[in-house]
């Protein structure tokens, strides 16, 4: 067959192709509409229902901040506490062999598949004034922070443990044979690597806590001012009727998660440039 027939066949196919992905586009950006950007546009219209000085009155007053203050605070400390666990963790999965590895590593994924109401009652029955255990946490601000770590346990884990697999051992190796300490060749060798997954899995973390409801409802006892975290604020709005209320802190929390998503994009960049820089540097 000559070069022309091909370059002509070629050229025939070209617009049914093209078709189709333009076909494919429009579905899934017509689904993407349906099932996510419409929703959240009704929420923020909604929340601007009485106009500027409403929304702003609804997001400022004192119950409000509270809830939005503690509840961003809470998260950020559990996506600290779990860039630190959660990468031990990773690491004693990919690195250490014990008996029962396997059901240990198939329990970091539970808190997915667990209804998050029943994890807060789990934590109520076992923390509560009339818990199996003498440590009563239940309706304080600690066990707001227990549950929020239960149901982000898996993100940083899940984020860490690729990358431990992949990384080249023969640096470590290397490093140890020129007399670095276990210290030392984690803090300059594996940590840098691990940065990137631990960051994105923390960020993850965060946005999961910040718009947390059925594990906390139960046990944080939903004390204004006190233990009321956003979410558990906003279900208590629309029960009273205050739908313009509830969704003008939704649509902050909004706000908070579309940042949260922002950087966590920014953060896969920054990883990609960083796995290239090291790529161009061992060769």
């Amino acid at each position: 067959m000559s070069t022309t027939a091909l370059t002509r066949r070629a050229t025939a196919r070209r617009p049914a192709w093209r078709s189709s992905g333009a076909l494919g586009l429009g579905i899934a950006t017509l689904w993407l509409s349906i099932i996510v950007l419409l929703p959240l546009a009704a929420v923020v219209a909604r929340g601007f229902d009485g106009g500027i000085d409403t929304f702003w009155h609804a997001i400022t007053n004192r119950q409000a901040i509270a809830a939005l203050r503690f509840t961003v605070l809470v998260s950020l400390l559990t996506a600290l506490v779990n860039a630190v666990a959660g990468t031990l963790i990773a690491w004693v999965l990919v690195r250490d062999r014990f008996p029962g590895k396997r059901i240990v590593n198939a329990l970091i994924d539970l808190p997915f598949a667990l209804p998050t109401i029943v994890a807060g009652l789990t934590l109520l029955a076992l923390y509560g004034d009339q818990g199996v255990v003498d440590i009563h946490i239940a309706f304080t601000q600690w066990a707001v922070l227990l549950a929020f770590l239960f149901v982000t346990l898996p993100f940083v884990v899940r984020a860490v443990q690729p990358v431990l697999i992949e990384l080249d051992r023969e640096m470590e190796q290397a490093a140890v044979s020129l007399g670095a300490g276990n210290w030392t060749v984690f803090r300059r060798i594996v940590l840098p690597n691990l940065v990137p997954a631990i960051l994105s899995g923390a960020a993850l973390a965060f946005a999961r806590a910040v718009g947390e409801f059925g594990s906390v409802v139960l046990i944080s006892g939903n004390i204004p001012l006190k233990t009321q975290v956003s979410s558990v604020y906003i279900f208590n709005q629309i029960e009273s009727d205050s739908e313009i209320s509830a969704a003008a802190v939704a649509t902050v929390l909004l706000l908070v998660s579309v940042l949260v998503l922002i950087g966590i994009r920014g953060l896969g960049r920054w990883g990609a440039r960083h796995e290239r820089a090291l790529a161009e540097d061992g060769r």
